[in-house]
């Protein structure tokens, strides 16, 4: 139903590298997508938690070298750390030769072996790829938009039958990543401690992380809650927005942002079910603005930097967007139809001096305001960036 933005991403990187990494939490449509573009071309597809195809891998190196010429796919690779070592082995051989040599096109919902090892074995022979939720561009014009920001981009969330059964749905998720995931991961976390968590740092949607205060709400040490949110971030779960540095002389706000990086994950640990709960509860603007920053980000070039602006005297910008050719635009995010600048975003413009200054809100016009600043709607400014990032 939806084309995915990151298709065509994916298939770039394809014709440029022998390996290419499509990263992503769980059910997110990695294999929807990875098995669209296998059926397009000679390929094999290994699911390597399914005992058959782990098998075929017994003598791993044998097996994929008999695949020449061939599109080889391995979905939940961080399963089986041990092949990129082979992998290096034979991209290396077939380079060697001169022959036209496989592709290996690796997917995995967590990035803390999968990333170590791969640079280690596959430094220079491999591409990443990150496939996050459905943005609004993907689902524009579809009965699916207006449920996007509820739900989240998660397909079976956003494309389920009503309010409540897409609720199962992330309960079922958010239980599955607890109880099954996390522990096949290695860390030995309670799965009661890790919500908790998980539902605290809902709470904090869009504040600065107070890792001191968290360890003490859960009587746990900080390098422990360190350790707990670094997990949940490498499992594309949340989003740790890093402060702006500068040498300027201004005192500035130095820890990060944390962000649920699913909107429809963090109302469910809020417990916001349907469209007038998220309407009247607190979370509403921090809530829109992590959905927006994802929605940019998910459209952003890889070598685009995100950041937040925070004085200690009060000057701030939601979010920072430094292009790969270093140009800063200054993005604030509001959802009033009417949208009111603050006087800190006006001094943080100042301090920055930044390229282009946007203020996004909730509608569609886009508008010049005072002081070279341009009111746009959301996917107005994501089709800027990628225009920009082009």
């Amino acid at each position: 139903m939806f084309t995915r933005l990151t298709e065509q991403t994916l298939r770039n990187a394809l014709q440029r590298q022998a390996a290419v990494a499509l990263l992503g939490p769980r059910q997110i449509g990695k294999t929807t997508l990875a098995r669209r573009l296998a059926e397009e071309l000679d390929s094999v597809f290994l699911d390597l938690e399914s005992p058959r195809d782990l098998a075929k891998l017994s003598d791993a190196e044998n097996y994929l070298a008999a695949q020449q010429g061939k599109l080889v796919v391995l979905d939940e690779v961080q399963r089986q750390p041990n092949l990129f070592q082979v992998l290096r082995v034979l991209i290396d051989k077939n380079r060697q030769q001169g022959s036209r040599y496989s592709q290996f096109l690796v997917l995995g919902s967590a990035s803390i072996d999968l990333l170590q090892q791969s640079s280690e074995s596959l430094a220079g022979r491999i591409t990443y790829v990150e496939l996050g939720g459905l943005n609004v561009l993907e689902v524009e014009n579809s009965p699916f938009t207006s449920q996007l920001w509820l739900r989240g981009g998660f397909p079976e969330s956003v494309l389920a039958a009503d309010d409540r059964n897409s609720s199962a749905w992330r309960e079922d998720f958010i239980r599955t990543y607890l109880e099954r995931d996390v522990p096949q991961l290695g860390p030995r976390i309670p799965a009661n401690t890790l919500r908790r968590l998980w539902t605290m740092l809902a709470h904090l949607q869009s504040s600065t992380m107070n890792v001191s205060q968290l360890a003490k709400n859960l009587s746990l040490s900080s390098p422990t809650i360190n350790r707990y949110i670094d997990l949940l971030a490498d499992l594309f779960l949340i989003r740790k927005l890093p402060a702006w540095h500068s040498n300027s002389k201004k005192r500035l706000v130095k820890s990060p942002k944390i962000y649920i990086r699913d909107s429809g994950l963090l109302h469910h640990l809020l417990g916001i079910n349907d469209e007038d709960a998220l309407l009247s509860h607190p979370v509403l603007g921090a809530s829109w603005e992590g959905f927006v920053i994802e929605n940019i980000l998910s459209v952003a070039s890889t070598l685009c930097n995100a950041y937040f602006y925070c004085s200690q005297s009060g000057a701030e910008i939601d979010l920072l967007l430094e292009l790969p050719n270093k140009k800063i635009w200054a993005i604030e995010i509001k959802r009033s139809s009417a949208p009111v600048l603050s006087r800190g975003f006006y001094q943080a413009c100042e301090d920055i001096q930044p390229e282009k200054r946007f203020v996004i809100y909730n509608g569609a016009e886009q508008y010049p305001m005072k002081e070279n600043i341009t009111a746009i709607g959301l996917k107005g400014m994501m089709e800027l960036v990628i225009a920009e990032c082009k």
